[in-house]
């Protein structure tokens, strides 16, 4: 499936949100990467930092000189209208989505156009699958949402380590992440949103439910594990209740490679039992502050969206996520790695599942759909392309 083949359109490629902090770098990336034939434009509301975006760009490529410029404002449901009838692929940073994202979903959804983001919000996807997934299969559209730390690497590592275990038999596997990276203020605000809408969030999540197809043959789940010493990291294993374990179990219910029996556990890997308590403690303390809307506007305030760290705090982040597979009798250890999770590498993984959706033949999808069921190898091979470390580290 490649929607180059099809409805002729102006652009490959519209980057929404072009000209945020994650945004530039999302921009810059295709700059320098994307194929010259990829006809890509960039979009937002202020047609004054597109175009000042364009010059920085074609600083870094020349070609750039002519990138189309199109402004949308994410309340104007005509302008998005019309920007997603202008492209095969629409790839937006705007944040967080339960705020903004919902009107360029339906657009996408309506006209048949493939959409990514960056979203980590559970609500927000739940809802945009009750609303937005029935027109999205009717028209053709791959609504992609997590297409950047949130959750490429876990769910593109489960499924790289599902590939090296036996097929049709039941399969554990369980992800733990390290980083010294830190967090965006997009990530903070999408972070605070959820822990205040918590009655939002488990209603949400109880409408999907109503509207999904029950898997009849196989199961696929991800219980919330109690904190535990890991003796195959050894390191201490605390459960992260973050949206990547959601996304691997759709892309298992969707993929029978995953088997008939697949549960999988999600940890952050803490070296020292005191560091993990007091993470602990300041995750509950989170919680906590953001049903004070007080607290969560000066913390939105203090750690504002569409801002980040200089080149070189990024150049000095770095993050891991290891994967322990069992099944059949066969247990393999896999590693996925990379630099700066929450901007460099997080812009990087947006930008190739654009390319991917736009260039590459990939299975017949169509709906709300996860990163292993729509591009799998592909986008695999193109991050291993692009700097990240997908590697089996050992079997047994």
């Amino acid at each position: 499936m490649n929607r180059r083949v099809g409805a002729e359109r102006a652009h490959d490629i519209v980057l929404y949100g072009a000209t945020g902090f994650v945004g530039e770098l999302t921009a810059r990336h295709l700059a320098e990467h994307g194929p010259k034939d990829c006809r890509w434009a960039v979009a937002g509301r202020s047609r004054e930092k597109l175009e000042r975006l364009r010059d920085r760009l074609t600083a870094l490529n020349p070609d750039c000189a002519d990138l189309p410029l199109l402004v949308a404002d994410a309340g104007d449901p005509a302008a998005l209208r019309e920007l997603a009838e202008s492209t095969h692929v629409v790839a937006t940073t705007v944040g967080p989505y339960l705020w903004y994202g919902e009107p360029l979903v339906a657009a996408c959804a309506e006209a048949g156009t493939d959409y990514a983001d960056l979203t980590g919000e559970s609500e927000f996807i739940d809802l945009m699958y009750v609303r937005h997934d029935a027109r999205a299969r009717e028209s053709g559209a791959r609504l992609v949402h997590a297409c950047g730390f949130d959750s490429v690497p876990h769910d593109l590592g489960v499924y790289f380590t599902v590939q090296q275990l036996p097929q049709d038999v039941p399969l554990r596997v369980d992800g733990f992440v390290r980083s010294n990276a830190m967090f965006s203020g997009g990530t903070l605000a999408s972070a605070l949103t959820v822990m205040s809408h918590g009655r939002q969030v488990r209603r949400a999540a109880h409408e999907r439910r109503l509207h999904e197809p029950r898997l009849v043959d196989r199961r696929a789940r991800a219980p919330l594990s109690a904190p535990r010493f890991s003796r195959e990291t050894g390191m201490w294993a605390m459960p992260l209740p973050t949206v990547d374990p959601q996304i691997v179990t759709r892309s298992a219910r969707a993929l029978r490679r995953y088997g008939p029996d697949f549960r999988y556990r999600h940890y952050a890997a803490v070296k020292w039992l005191p560091v993990a308590l007091g993470g602990a403690a300041a995750m509950g303390a989170g919680v906590a502050l953001a049903q004070l809307p007080t607290a969560r506007r000066r913390l939105m305030d203090r750690y504002p969206a569409g801002e980040g760290p200089d080149a070189e705090r990024r150049a000095a982040s770095w993050f891991t996520v290891r994967f322990v597979g069992e099944g059949g009798g066969r247990r393999v250890f896999t590693e996925v790695a990379g630099g700066d999770p929450g901007y460099g590498e997080t812009a990087k993984m947006l930008a190739e599942s654009a390319l991917c959706l736009a260039l590459d033949d990939l299975p017949p999808t169509s709906g709300q759909v996860t990163t292993a069921v729509a591009m799998g190898d592909a986008l695999l091979s193109r991050l291993r392309k692009a700097g990240l470390t997908f590697r089996v580290a050992a079997t047994r």
